[in-house]
């Protein structure tokens, strides 16, 4: 158990006349970097800004900190804002603090990625009227090698992105590629109950490469990441396959 701190009158006479104008201070936005898999890629949420600088540009939700909010509270703050989702998977994913970052004044960003299955992220993006569109992610590098990703609107052209956004995004596809192996990722990007198939089809959009069938299943059941429901898929011919779910959903 912590013991309680005690404030000493020094203390409190140093904060009385602390000048917080001593030391410039930067300002702190806070980006979401919002992911589903779907068609066998990785997409992910963007909106096109209608004020300088880069007006005209497509950037990640995001929203500058306020004074009073923690930094979890603020990116539920922008997926619940500009996206209208709660209760979505999100974790920190790294902080972005280049000096030109951002055109208008000292901007450090704290990026989130959040991950959710295709249907709803579908029908939070049909539910807006403030232009939001779900962008294919173009990773052109193996593995984990890093760096920037492009993004391509429905038609397959690629979309201008504001500031560092091609960095952010490369960033997240790297995390969950990394992290892909000992972490249930795949399992935020599924509903509630799927065959292995789907589950391998979000590990390669995933990672960007074919994976044998018969091993992933061996891997995925030896590990006991998955349980059968004891339910099959239904409208999907004469053999419908069997269905799954997570283990313990609640772990992730």
């Amino acid at each position: 158990m912590t013991a309680k701190r005690t404030t000493t009158d020094d203390e409190l006479a140093f904060l009385a006349s602390y000048d917080a104008t001593r030391f410039p201070r930067p300002s702190v936005a806070v980006d979401v970097v919002l992911l589903t898999v779907r068609d066998g890629a990785i997409w992910a949420l963007l909106g096109r800004r209608d004020d300088h600088p880069h007006r005209g540009r497509w950037a990640l939700p995001g929203s500058f900190l306020r004074i009073e909010e923690s930094l979890d509270a603020a990116a539920a703050r922008v997926l619940r804002t500009k996206a209208g989702l709660r209760g979505v998977f999100t974790e920190q994913l790294y902080t972005f603090g280049s000096p030109g970052r951002d055109p208008r004044t000292r901007v450090i960003a704290v990026a989130y990625y959040a991950l959710i299955e295709p249907a709803s992220l579908e029908r939070a993006v049909a539910s807006r009227t403030d232009g939001l569109i779900l962008a294919r992610l173009d990773v052109s590098w193996p593995g984990e090698t890093g760096g920037p990703v492009a993004a391509l609107d429905s038609s397959g052209i690629h979309l201008p992105l504001a500031f560092d956004h091609a960095e952010i995004l490369g960033m997240a596809v790297k995390r969950i590629r990394g992290k892909l192996d000992y972490a249930p990722i795949g399992f935020e990007l599924l509903p509630a109950a799927f065959p292995l198939r789907d589950l391998r089809l979000v590990h390669e959009a995933i990672l960007g490469r074919a994976l044998n069938k018969d091993s992933f299943r061996r891997r995925i059941l030896d590990r006991g990441l998955v349980v059968p429901t004891g339910e099959r898929a239904a409208g999907v011919g004469h053999r419908p396959p069997e269905l799954y779910r997570f283990s313990d959903r609640s772990a992730t």
